[in-house]
């Protein structure tokens, strides 16, 4: 069986897995971003939270360019990311990414939708390919679905289908864009534990989310954004017990309620 595992159990390290620096992203004359300054090391945890159209969203596209910069560096493991670069498909493929919408295809079958991307842009062979994704899929709990089509699964399911699909490209980095906002309550807490069992696992992660308990639980640090800037950068204990700006503090309040 292929070595599945080795790319997922990565201890953290001083090294920056990402590097950003003076990061600016606008539209016409609207600033979505401004002076963004973030590393991230290999097998660290980094939950990113702030008021909606608060930027967090278009810092973690940018990193895969599905969102293009004008000014400021992104280094992805020594690589830069940068707009209208040829091979921003060799960086794809060490960074995962689950988005809020599942993004399968509809007319293919579960592990189907896990093999395509392997075969076709690493060579995998099907086989090979299959392997893999039975792995991914046992791992987020779901193999059983596996000759099921995404119409037949509920949001919860469909949603760790993608984390799996992201895993078999054997990513060096996850980004996590808001996974649960689609889901309802009770398929929401099936997809924070299979993102608890990769973090636990060694997974570097960046996870936008609302989830205020996984914040706690998982993030090695907790990024505050607002109005396009980082406003504060703390361990998740100071973060929720002692937020150091008004804009922290007041969204704490709104969101947790005291």
């Amino acid at each position: 069986m292929p070595d599945v595992n080795s790319d997922l159990m990565t201890p953290i390290s001083t090294t920056p897995l990402v590097e950003i620096s003076g990061l600016c992203k606008w539209y016409g004359k609207f600033s979505a971003l401004f002076d963004i300054n973030l590393n991230v090391s290999r097998g660290e945890k980094v939950v990113v939270c702030g008021p909606s159209g608060s930027g967090k969203s278009t810092m973690i596209r940018c990193i895969n360019q599905l969102e293009e910069h004008q000014a400021g560096r992104i280094l992805v493991d020594g690589k830069e990311v940068k707009p209208g670069m040829k091979n921003i498909e060799d960086v794809r493929r060490d960074i995962g990414m689950v988005f809020q919408s599942f993004n399968l295809f509809p007319h293919m079958t579960v592990v189907d939708n896990l093999t395509i991307g392997p075969i076709r842009n690493k060579g995998i062979s099907k086989s090979d390919a299959t392997e893999t994704a039975m792995h991914f899929l046992e791992r987020v709990h779901i193999s059983e679905q596996a000759t099921k089509y995404p119409p037949q699964l509920s949001g919860g399911q469909q949603q760790r289908v993608a984390i799996a699909r992201a895993l078999c490209l054997k990513p060096k980095i996850m980004l996590f864009d808001e996974p649960t906002s689609a889901l309802d309550p009770e398929t929401i807490a099936g997809v924070l534990d299979v993102m608890i069992e990769l973090a636990d696992g060694g997974m570097t992660m960046i996870c936008v989310t609302h989830e205020m308990g996984f914040a706690r639980k998982v993030a090695d640090r907790v990024v505050f954004m607002d109005h396009g800037e980082i406003v504060e950068i703390a361990d998740p204990k100071s973060f929720f017990n002692n937020p150091q700006t008004d804009r922290s503090q007041l969204f704490l309040s709104q969101l947790l309620g005291h």
